[in-house]
């Protein structure tokens, strides 16, 4: 999968994700990164791509040209236009739903904004998407942009050492992820659940299951209207308090 980043800062893009598990992959081949300065786009010989606002206000705007000879100079030997996804605390906030829909693509180009933002009609003539990572602001669009590359890379296949993490980690099936435990069995005065001790994989399966359930119902009940739940599931939550039904 090939992660494209439109970036007045490059060199924040890729050292931020050549560590971890990112590095790995982009190491491993798994994944493949393309940061690209905004800035060596513009005509201007200080290499500005910012000017003032229209209207007046505080602040600058980015300018439309260095970013759209950007793209094109980026998406020349793509087979297909790739999906564009403009960083932007206006946009739909990102949730693992849609880390999954855009693991699908073969090319996904993140457009990192700075100041004050980013002239309109460039947006309405490359962006597909926009989304955010949270409601407050930052100071430009490349943090929120590994955020999402980071959680997009976790579902390529390959890039996980184990196959199975990124299935069952948080947010699958819109349920928050049971607590984990390893050695020792005891840590200052708590041990660890018998049945984790047990060997029992019914047992476990069902205790996690049910743990995740009550952690959700806990800390994220909103997720839980759209959690695919069963009849057990619906009758555990039940024993807790919830009151919905899944009649």
């Amino acid at each position: 999968m090939n992660f494209h980043v439109l970036t007045l800062f490059p060199d924040m893009i890729v050292n931020g994700l050549n560590t971890s598990v990112t590095g790995r992959a982009l190491a491993a081949g798994k994944i493949h990164l393309n940061a690209v300065d905004i800035r060596e786009y513009s005509k201007d010989k200080h290499k500005h791509v910012d000017d003032y606002p229209y209207g007046g206000g505080a602040g600058m705007v980015m300018q439309p040209e260095p970013i759209y000879l950007a793209y094109e100079d980026m998406i020349k030997d793509m087979e297909k236009p790739p999906r564009v996804i403009y960083v932007t605390p206006q946009g739909e906030v990102f949730h693992q739903s849609i880390a999954e829909e855009f693991a699908k693509e073969e090319d996904l180009v993140f457009l990192c904004g700075h100041y004050e933002g980013v002239d309109e009609r460039i947006l309405e003539e490359i962006v597909t998407d926009y989304v955010s990572i949270g409601d407050y602001v930052l100071t430009g669009g490349e943090l929120p942009a590994m955020v999402m590359i980071d959680a997009v890379s976790r579902l390529v296949p390959g890039v996980l050492n184990n196959e199975d993490s990124a299935e069952f980690e948080s947010f699958h099936d819109n349920l928050l992820e049971h607590p984990h435990y390893t050695r020792p069995v005891e840590y200052h005065g708590k041990k660890v659940p018998d049945v984790l001790l047990s060997g029992h994989h019914k047992n476990i399966d069902k205790w996690r299951r049910e743990e995740s359930l009550r952690r959700t119902l806990e800390r994220r009940p909103e997720l839980l209207a759209k959690a695919n739940l069963s009849k057990e599931d619906y009758k555990f939550l039940q024993s807790l308090g919830y009151p919905e039904s899944n009649d």
